[in-house]
């Protein structure tokens, strides 16, 4: 598509994408100032209240696997319609659930509708532009895109003040019904019927089978997932970073994920701004030098005894949020490109690594981190290696080119 593009593909486009890439992100954590309210109405603790975020996580990773194929075979605005129409009844459920048992069921069932919004939209800004157009445009949607755990918390403590915690659900349920009108009224069909693929176990299963035995793949998937969980340590453990570490209360999540998210929206805007301008290759390791350096600078302050004080305590996180809006969106773009016949499939693979490492980040190591230091050393663990896969990457590359006599990698063609 050419450089020159009109306002529709320019803002609303990339601005529906982002609502609906936002939709996973923002389910996770905007029931979290409603934990102290639901444990006793559920009349349970705070640790079993931990499930409903890894129940969430773990469907979501579980089908996030199959949206991607399924959208490559049926074309990409149906998986979106029918995962949102889904994932509006799961959130009327959960807003009427008297106890923890039928909350998780329900929770478990929006974590399997809401990668068909999540995931799949990520697939269409690359089947409709190239090049330098492509990144802005993503940029643009992971600017929006990280407002989500930002403004989730915020909006469940507003919502709170005035009514009780299924309002909370209520509200993503309405959110789901605007999404549907948008895809319906707004999104084109990116994916003609010529560029399908068969609508068969076989074939979904060999091109997710075909995607997953490319090194490239796991290098550049590796890479990502590593270095964006870092920073969900701190998201999908806000509610004890914030409340248990810092001492604060049900309406200052803000103070973490304000600057976090804040963070990762300026490195996404810089990312744009390189578009044309910088390598894809330098972005990306520019982007990973300075989550590392955040990663180093949060176990600094923490070892210094000002990880628990505000605003010393976000500093680290902060960076590393910085070098992640400035990567993400690049390293979305290689993998994309690496298989432009299996875009669904690359997608849906990328981001079951990333879900399954967050799902047991959620339920096996944030419930060991009760203290910024626990916090700032995990972090640096998974910032280091995903840069360790990222040069792994990066010295391969270099290495295949000068054997072919070639500056670029030809993208690999899945049929």
């Amino acid at each position: 598509m050419s450089e020159r593009i009109g306002w529709r593909y320019a803002v609303l486009v990339p601005a529906v994408l982002a609502a609906l890439s936002m939709i996973g992100p923002f389910s996770i954590d905007t029931p979290f100032p409603a934990f102290p309210e639901m444990g006793r109405d559920l009349d349970v603790d705070t640790g079993a209240l931990q499930l409903v975020v890894t129940v969430y996580l773990a469907a979501f990773a579980l089908m996030s696997v199959f949206h991607g194929p399924i959208s490559d075979a049926v074309g990409r605005r149906p998986v979106m319609v029918a995962g949102i129409a889904v994932y509006v009844l799961a959130s009327l459920g959960c807003a009427v659930a008297d106890s923890l048992p039928l909350l998780l069921g329900f929770r478990a069932l929006q974590g399997l509708s809401a990668g068909g919004a999540t995931i799949v939209s990520r697939t269409v800004i690359r089947d409709l532009f190239e090049g330098a157009q492509a990144q802005r445009l993503m940029s643009r949607v992971a600017i929006i895109f990280g407002i989500a755990p930002a403004i989730g918390p915020l909006l469940g403590g507003a919502l709170l003040q005035v009514g009780p915690w299924p309002l909370i659900f209520g509200f993503q349920a309405g959110l789901g019904v605007l999404l549907v009108l948008a895809v319906v009224l707004l999104l084109p069909e990116t994916h003609p019927r010529e560029r399908r693929v068969p609508l068969r176990v076989g074939a979904v299963l060999g091109g997710l089978l075909a995607v997953g035995r490319v090194g490239a793949f796991h290098r550049l998937g590796w890479a990502t997932a590593l270095i964006f969980g870092a920073q969900f340590l701190y998201i999908g453990g806000a509610a004890v970073f914030v409340v248990d570490v810092l001492g604060q209360g049900e309406l200052d999540f803000w103070k973490l994920f304000v600057p976090m998210i804040g963070s990762m929206m300026l490195g996404s805007w810089l990312c744009g701004r390189a578009a044309g301008r910088m390598s894809a290759r330098r972005l990306v390791s520019l982007g990973c030098t300075t989550s590392f350096a955040g990663g180093v600078l949060g176990v600094v302050v923490a070892a210094l005894g000002a990880g628990d004080e505000m605003p010393w305590a976000v500093l680290g996180v902060s960076l590393v949020a910085l070098g992640n809006g400035v990567t993400y969106p690049t390293l979305q773009l290689m993998l994309l490109d690496r298989f432009p016949t299996r875009r669904g499939a690359v997608v849906s693979l990328a981001s079951f690594l990333a879900l399954v490492l967050n799902a047991v980040t959620a339920v096996a190591v944030v419930p060991l981190l009760g203290s910024a230091l626990g916090f700032a050393v995990a972090a640096l663990i998974g910032v280091g290696a995903g840069q360790l896969c990222w040069a792994w990457h990066c010295a391969l590359e270099d290495r295949d080119c000068a054997v072919a006599g070639v500056g670029e990698r030809e993208p690999v063609e899945l049929l």
